[in-house]
């Protein structure tokens, strides 16, 4: 670009020199010559941005022509490992390990309501009372002094009760 900045500026200037000298058959060449150059320069950028477009199409096939081939290995290793899977089997396993994980947990389930209701009933009411007692300590209260301040019903609340029959008594004592 700066060498046709050049060639103009100088062609003009001779141009302008041979006007002077009333050389007009020199000034119609030279300025056929500045014409000619100035054609060729539009050629020339026209030639360099078509040459750039080419190389951003081969850019951009070899891209994809990489991408094509990593799917084409990546197809390959799907199936390969497609055909290694047995969905049948594969299903069978699964309900297999649902079953016994189900299995396990109500296993697990039922040892921890022996070991609560052998161990842990006795000792969770014990540590409970402990707390509530240091609670009521700390605040200066002491239990039996706020129970005996509440008073006692002594009739029922509620509707009349019906006889019960024989069934109901023999339950009453295990609630």
């Amino acid at each position: 670009k700066q060498w046709y900045q050049r060639r103009v500026a100088i062609t003009a200037g001779d141009i302008k020199k041979m006007a002077k000298q009333g050389e007009m058959q020199a000034v119609r060449v030279m300025a056929k010559d500045l014409v000619r150059t100035r054609r060729y320069v539009k050629k020339f950028i026209m030639m360099k941005a078509n040459i750039q477009a080419v190389s951003l199409k081969i850019t951009t096939l070899k891209s994809q022509g990489a991408m094509a081939n990593s799917m084409k290995g990546v197809t390959k290793a799907m199936g390969a490992m497609n055909k290694q899977m047995n969905m049948p089997q594969m299903q069978k396993i699964m309900m297999e390990f649902e079953k016994e994980a189900d299995m396990m947990d109500m296993k697990e389930e039922m040892m921890n309501d022996v070991m609560d209701d052998v161990m842990g009933a006795e000792e969770d009411e014990e540590e409970s009372d402990q707390l509530v007692n240091q609670v009521l300590d700390e605040l200066g209260l002491s239990l039996n002094d706020e129970l005996g301040a509440v008073p006692i019903a002594t009739g029922s609340v509620g509707p009349k009760k019906e006889k019960s029959t024989d069934c109901d008594s023999a339950l009453i004592p295990l609630l």
